[in-house]
């Protein structure tokens, strides 16, 4: 069982990152959440998959013995809910910003670089090639 949540793994961490890298916006948000559904299994993996018994200590025992931690179980439903509700709202901005823009590539967003006279953050140089 943890060889082939393993390779899940892997393969989720692999797949996220490749999309991150891209250059197309609704990729990279697919990306990410991908990468966190990687965490999410690293986290699970954590917490003795092969085990069958309740998490219950008995009365006078010290530790929890051969049952599943809660604890990471707990985290990664939790972290479930909380990727969802990112991932939706992450989707939606990506959503508006291309009907906005009309354009989903990272590159085609110069536009929303700060001005060459604003203090707080360096311009966007002119010489930088918008072509791969």
């Amino acid at each position: 069982m943890i060889w082939a949540l393993a390779f899940a793994l892997w393969i989720t961490l692999a797949a996220g990152l490749y999309l991150a890298l891209s250059r197309d916006v609704v990729r990279i948000v697919i990306g990410l959440g991908l990468l966190g559904s990687a965490v999410n299994l690293a986290l699970l993996g954590s917490g003795r998959l092969e085990a069958t018994q309740p998490a219950f200590i008995a009365v006078g025992a010290q530790a929890l013995g051969t049952a599943a931690n809660p604890v990471p179980q707990a985290l990664v439903l939790t972290a479930i809910v909380i990727g969802l509700a990112l991932m939706c709202f992450s989707l939606l901005l990506v959503v508006a910003l291309v009907r906005r823009t009309v354009a989903d590539d990272v590159r085609a967003l110069r536009w929303a670089e700060p001005p060459a006279d604003d203090p707080v953050q360096p311009p966007w140089s002119a010489d930088e090639s918008l072509t791969p």
